[in-house]
């Protein structure tokens, strides 16, 4: 266990984020004669449905376990909200990002460890949840079911008709703009009026180019974001100079139409974006390939990160029965029926069918190269995705990351603390 200054802090920050909303209504563990109670919350409501029929499914198959399953639309701010009454559903279904770092260091998480479905998890997922901890802490304290990819989606019908090569390097990547732009097509399009659109092409840039534990580093004192993210600074503005004359002017829905109806031939954006290209062009022809950032091809690497993953929370009264019903979930027939509902990316071994527009990153997916994304170690309050809007607009590299730097130390302050207080006690981090 760690000392009582690391639980107060994770314990101020989740109140921090709550903003000191109290909701009421909070349900408490429903009674079902003779079953043992278990209650997931997970903060994907666009995949509601297929959580309504896992529930369902499991209900009408087990007699001494009964599953309640709550998918609402403002997830976050109700656990946290929970959190602090110490109401806690049995699992919570989240993604791998700062907040899922908030829980590990709060100790509100079980050490899942001992679950016998690890052993099917992907190595690469199993890393990724473990480098978003502030501090290495001993446990697992997430089962990864799927994940998500971003990269460049891209025509592949206007890629066929005019015989564009896939770029593996950035080389490549600013030819193939060229060569586009000299068709009287436009290469890129973007939807930044939407601010968390703008890091899309941001993290699939710093992956390449920036340590997959630069802010971990600078946590540390051993590095800062002027230097670790020039290179990515620069290029960020050099791929935008091939998109819309004013990219802030289109939202994310202006941007999935455009690209949508052939008006450019690629759009940097997640696969989770493809449903809604679909929904207005329903025969496009979409596939994708990793952002080749880096002038090496062999330093190519997948942007994906743990999309939902569960975990048991540590006052969870049978650990038996949420084990139960993690192997549920984790059985292939559910997660098949996940990743045909949501172009999802299964973080479990296993012989699954993906969505055709995942082809272009298949090698990847299956090698495991892959890295998270950068933003998932981004606190909030600094919100860098409204910092990128601002730097499309005034394209000023240095004053760009000299404020990433000095909000990053404002913003995340606590965090060092905790890291210089770890390596006080512990010796300094690997």
């Amino acid at each position: 266990m760690r000392g009582k200054s690391a639980r107060y802090l994770s314990a101020a920050l989740v109140i921090v984020m709550t903003g000191g909303l109290m909701l009421s209504g909070c349900s408490g563990k429903s009674e079902s004669s003779g079953k043992t109670e278990i209650e997931i919350l997970q903060y994907k409501p666009e995949a509601a449905t297929y959580f309504d029929q896992v529930e369902e499914q499991f209900n009408a198959t087990h007699d001494d376990i009964h599953l309640t399953i709550d998918s609402p639309n403002d997830a976050s701010t109700i656990l946290r909200t929970r959190f602090i009454r110490e109401d806690y559903p049995d699992i919570i279904g989240i993604g791998g990002d700062i907040n899922y770092s908030y829980y590990v260091d709060a100790e509100i998480l079980a050490d899942v460890s001992d679950y016998e479905g690890m052993e099917n998890i992907k190595d690469s997922y199993i890393d990724i949840a473990e480098g978003l901890e502030f501090v290495p802490t001993d446990g697992t304290f997430i089962v990864p079911y799927v994940a998500n990819a971003a990269g460049i989606l891209y025509n592949r019908d206007m890629f066929e008709e005019h015989g564009w090569e896939i770029p593996t390097n950035w080389g490549e990547l600013m030819s193939l703009c060229e060569e586009i732009q000299a068709e009287g097509i436009l290469p890129f399009y973007f939807g930044f009026r939407d601010t968390w659109t703008c890091l899309a092409p941001w993290n699939g840039i710093a992956v390449d180019l920036a340590p997959a534990d630069l802010c971990k580093q600078v946590n540390r004192g051993e590095a800062n974001f002027t230097e670790g993210y020039k290179e990515a600074a620069e290029k960020y503005l050099e791929l935008i100079s091939y998109g819309p004359e004013d990219p802030i002017a289109y939202g994310y829905n202006d941007a999935c139409t455009a690209f949508a109806r052939g008006e450019s031939a690629m759009y940097p954006i997640g696969s989770y974006a493809v449903p809604q290209i679909l929904s207005v062009n329903p025969e496009m022809n979409i596939d994708s390939f990793v952002m080749p950032a880096s002038d090496n091809t062999e330093d190519n690497t997948l942007n994906s990160g743990i999309d939902l993953g569960f975990c048991v929370t540590a006052e969870c009264e049978n650990k038996e029965a949420a084990y139960e019903v993690l192997d549920f979930l984790l059985e292939d027939e559910n997660i098949q029926a996940y990743i045909d509902d949501q172009n999802a990316v299964p973080c479990k071994e296993g012989d699954f069918e993906l969505a055709p527009m995942l082809d272009g990153m298949s090698e990847y997916i299956e090698t495991g190269n892959m890295t998270d994304y950068q933003d998932h170690y981004y606190p909030s309050e600094m919100a860098v995705d409204a910092q990128l809007q601002t730097f499309v607009i005034n394209k000023d590299v240095d004053a760009f990351l000299e404020k990433f730097d000095s909000d990053w130390l404002r913003y995340n302050r606590d965090i060092i603390r905790t890291v210089e207080e770890y390596e006080e006690e512990h010796g300094s981090i690997e």
